[in-house]
């Protein structure tokens, strides 16, 4: 009777540990929460044209921003996956900082970085808790791109001019980036988990300002270097099918 009662107990624990484990050709999916945090640094406001000149002493910094997030990870076998994270695109604020710090806010965008991964699992399948390293790339792109007053006059008395006759728009560079990515999984049962991530973002981009008079004439062009590195921290409920 007690052998019997044993193998039943062991069959069960089997049993168990294969419903919770990961192998090849699982899909878990995932929402949560995004913070991007810039670590950010930038060159100062140069004038290319009519007269090339640099505005010394000024920068801009990044604000950091929250969204929410959405991932799908499909399992090659019990180690090896493929994650696409996307997200609905955050939106960052631009301030001024140096010379350009009394201008204040300067701007803001909202940033598109889809992002695929190659990801790699510790411990086994049948492992509730799997700490995980990723690498992979982004492609990075700007929506929204807004200039305030503030800038706008700013650039209007840099260039000699009325504000109410110039406008100025801008433009910010597409990328591809590098995204190393760490983190930790774990699996309440068969199906519900949580996850955990901590991503860094070597990124950087060139923002070109383009001055107009009302009737359209040019008047000025500048841009500005700013390199954002931002790191992203991920927090999701996952599901697994």
């Amino acid at each position: 009777m007690k052998k019997t009662v044993f193998a039943l107990a062991a069959l069960g624990a089997l049993a168990s540990g294969s419903a919770m484990a990961q192998q090849g050709g699982d899909w878990v999916i995932g929402t949560g929460w995004f913070h991007l945090s810039p670590q950010d640094s930038s060159k100062p406001l140069t004038v290319t044209s009519p007269i090339p000149a640099v505005l010394p002493g000024s920068g801009a910094s990044v604000s950091d921003s929250d969204t929410l997030g959405l991932n799908a990870t499909y399992f090659l076998d019990s180690n090896w996956a493929v994650e696409g994270v996307f997200g609905v695109p955050p939106k960052f604020k631009l301030n001024g900082t140096g010379t350009l710090g009394r201008v204040g806010q300067l701007g803001e965008a909202r940033q598109w970085s889809p992002t695929i991964l190659g990801k790699y699992f510790f411990n086994d399948g049948n492992s509730a808790f799997r700490p995980f390293v990723g690498l992979g790339a982004t492609y990075v792109w700007y929506s929204d791109v807004q200039l305030t007053s503030n800038l706008q006059g700013a650039l209007a008395q840099q260039f000699g001019v009325s504000p109410f006759r110039v406008n100025t728009t801008a433009k910010l560079d597409s990328k591809f980036a590098p995204v190393l990515n760490a983190g930790v999984a774990y699996q309440f049962d068969k199906h519900w988990g949580v996850s955990f991530s901590v991503s860094y973002i070597p990124l950087k981009t060139t923002a070109k300002l383009t001055t107009t008079s009302i009737t359209g004439l040019p008047v000025a062009t500048s841009q500005a270097s700013l390199k954002l590195n931002p790191i992203v921290t991920y927090l999701a409920a996952t599901y697994r099918f």
